[in-house]
């Protein structure tokens, strides 16, 4: 299953940006060793694929316990990994003329957030439950290229600047690295004329 849902190839491309664990223990911390690194990205992956919850991925062979696992996620997330990785993926795409900058769409969807947390909110499409939004810049072939999180009420409109803005410098081809598409294309919760020119003056 490991390599399933985490193929050779991708795991060459993540390993070299996880932080590697300390090779000699002290006496004191004896007794059972951590968990290898490729078993906790395939864990995470599919809890990220299936939707089960964390407390429901059982420690196998193929991969830890999901506290494990989300243990390790947030950490990573919050040293940046995520991202890095992302715009290495991009950079790849970019370099293989495969990123179409001409037109960008953006979108939202929302998600049930019954534990609450900071990014979250009551979902007016969803009898006021705890909820998020998930909003998405992406290029013309459905590329993400920018992801924000919001509370299940914002409204989309809110978060159209800061996905532009959030576009990384598309490294990949000789120049200067890309970061803004030629248009930018959502539906009507996105009509603003103020976001018009805002997006004008953005180029």
């Amino acid at each position: 299953m490991s390599k399933t849902v985490l193929p050779d190839d991708l795991w060459r491309r993540l390993e070299p940006l996880l932080p590697k664990p300390r090779k000699n223990r002290h006496v004191q911390y004896a007794g059972r060793k951590p968990s290898g690194l490729r078993r906790i990205v395939t864990g995470i992956l599919f809890v990220l694929r299936t939707g089960i919850p964390w407390r429901h991925l059982p420690a196998t062979s193929d991969f830890p316990s999901g506290f494990t696992c989300l243990r390790h996620l947030r950490q990573w997330q919050t040293a940046g990994i995520w991202q890095r990785f992302f715009e290495i993926m991009l950079a790849e795409l970019q370099a293989t003329h495969q990123i179409d900058w001409y037109r960008a769409l953006v979108d939202s969807a929302s998600v049930r957030a019954p534990c609450g947390g900071e990014k979250t909110g009551p979902n007016p499409t969803d009898r006021r439950k705890l909820g998020s939004k998930h909003h998405m810049l992406t290029d013309a072939n459905g590329i993400p290229l920018a992801v924000t999180l919001t509370g299940a009420n914002r409204h989309d409109v809110t978060q159209l600047l800061p996905l532009v803005d959030n576009i990384p410098h598309v490294k990949g081809k000789p120049g200067a690295p890309r970061f803004r598409p030629k248009h930018v294309q959502g539906d009507r919760a996105y009509d603003s004329e103020p976001h018009r020119k805002s997006l004008k003056k953005r180029g």
